[in-house]
């Protein structure tokens, strides 16, 4: 007996349904409903499918955690290194990995490498597109890649039944599906890209995944605010997500997890996007910093610790007169509301004034920390900039800016010192309690422990 059919009203920002059209979803969206056709599921017959399941097979018990066995996981090596330690040390077998980015950040550039490295090394790896033709996909190979393995197999394809089909008979070890955006299954009348029909194609690539016990790297679009597009169960459902991110004007390109059930989430990849696709980045040091010779004014060298390696950037501050009746406060790589409350600490525990001053900073690189180890260069970028004062000395400054003005610790300092002292600096300035952590000195690099802000411009200044 055929499926009858119901129709609902699914927002398409949250994945509400609703029986009628509403003009604003539970969520706050305001005109995101989409009417969409979905099965609907006879009670007696549910009813019935239940019963023969429950006869037709034994019922599975449940087991004390302790006697369950922990096997390790199988890892596939992509042949890139920094993608691997994004990963934890590899894809897992059955997992399913949601890779995100802007149009053209290189998100289908690092995939094609990933798959010619994993298919140079004997697996059968199947590569699904939505959005380009075989040929197109080829072009970008050959650029990317060169000589390419029997192994890669392209299928230009949205029907997620034709999918199922050709992965039974190609048994493929790694399958690639760019986008799920473009992807729809017959089973629902609703167009590709809408809530249903991602949720229903995910939990398909979920069976693909967990069936034949073979990773499984999907694309995803993004919205104009940088999120993920879709609904979150997708999120929910994969076992991964990745954030490509990096700047137009940089070659820079950033590889984040935000989700990793196989490993750590604060682990990132560093690349630069070159002609021939993408190059991992081994030393993120040296590529932030250009020199390490004294800075100038507004300039302070600053680190944080991303996952398992300390990474040093540069902090650039620019302050100029205002214009009648307001001051400009603007920030690139660093939270605007965070520069906020280092310019209230300034004015409050400092002495500074900066209400007739337009304040602009700037992480040199395009690179965004999240750590509040880089508050103490960036109040002391802006000091420099606003008293013109150069610090004649190679100084590296880390440490968190409280409100009362004190310098709280961060951690993994010991290894930041090591670093700054491999790049050659001088000088440090820490937290107190960090320096008495770590001593008065690491190799060449001198470290000074400052207990709140002045102190920390008293060193800086030299005093």
């Amino acid at each position: 007996m055929a499926k009858r059919k119901k129709t609902v009203f699914v927002c398409q920002e949250c994945g509400y349904e609703s029986s009628k059209w509403m003009g604003q979803c539970i969520c706050g969206a305001w005109n995101s409903f989409v009417e969409e056709t979905v099965p609907e599921i006879d009670a007696q017959d549910s009813r019935r499918r239940t019963s023969s399941r429950q006869e037709g097979s034994r019922v599975r018990s449940a087991s004390p955690l302790r006697e369950v066995g922990t096997g390790e996981y199988t890892r596939m090596d992509t042949g890139i290194g920094e993608l691997n330690r994004v990963l934890g040390g590899g894809l897992v077998r059955g997992s399913l990995v949601l890779i995100s980015g802007e149009p053209g950040i290189g998100k289908s550039t690092i995939i094609m490498q990933a798959a010619s490295n994993i298919a140079d090394g004997g697996s059968r790896v199947l590569y699904v597109s939505g959005e380009e033709s075989e040929e197109q996909i080829k072009m970008r190979a050959d650029r990317i890649c060169g000589d390419l393995s029997g192994n890669l197999y392209i299928l230009s394809e949205t029907n997620m039944e034709n999918v199922l089909a050709v992965c039974e008979t190609l048994k493929p070890g790694f399958v690639i599906i760019d986008s799920i955006q473009t992807m729809y299954t017959e089973e629902l009348d609703s167009v590709p890209g809408s809530v249903s029909q991602v949720r229903a194609c995910g939990n398909l690539l979920m069976k693909i995944g967990k069936t034949w016990d073979i990773p499984v790297f999907i694309v995803a679009h993004v919205t104009k605010n940088g999120e993920l597009a879709g609904p979150k169960i997708v999120e929910h459902l994969v076992d991964c997500v990745l954030s490509f991110t990096g700047e137009r004007d940089h070659d820079l390109r950033i590889l984040r997890a935000y989700k990793n059930r196989f490993g750590t989430t604060s682990e990132i990849g560093a690349f630069r996007m070159e002609e021939k696709g993408l190059v991992e980045i081994r030393d993120l040091s040296a590529t932030f910093l250009e020199s390490t010779e004294e800075k100038p004014e507004g300039s302070v060298v600053s680190a944080v610790y991303e996952g398992s390696r300390p990474v040093l950037l540069e902090i650039q501050a620019l302050t100029a007169p205002a214009n009648v009746g307001f001051s400009r406060r603007t920030a690139v790589g660093i939270d605007h509301q965070r520069l906020s409350m280092i310019l209230a600490v300034l004015e409050k525990k400092v002495g500074m004034t900066l209400i007739n001053q337009d304040v602009y900073v700037n992480v040199v690189g395009g690179l965004r920390p999240d750590s509040t180890s880089v508050d103490l260069a960036v109040a002391l970028a802006v000091y420099s900039s606003v008293r013109s004062i150069r610090c004649p000395r190679r100084i590296l400054a880390i440490g968190e800016v409280g409100l009362t003005g004190e310098l709280r610790s961060t951690g993994n300092v010991e290894k930041i010192a090591a670093e700054a002292a491999r790049m050659g600096y001088e000088e440090m300035i820490v937290p107190l309690r960090s320096a008495k952590a770590i001593g008065s000195r690491i190799g060449n690099c001198r470290v000074h422990g400052a207990a709140d802000l002045r102190e920390a411009i008293r060193i800086f200044r030299g005093e």
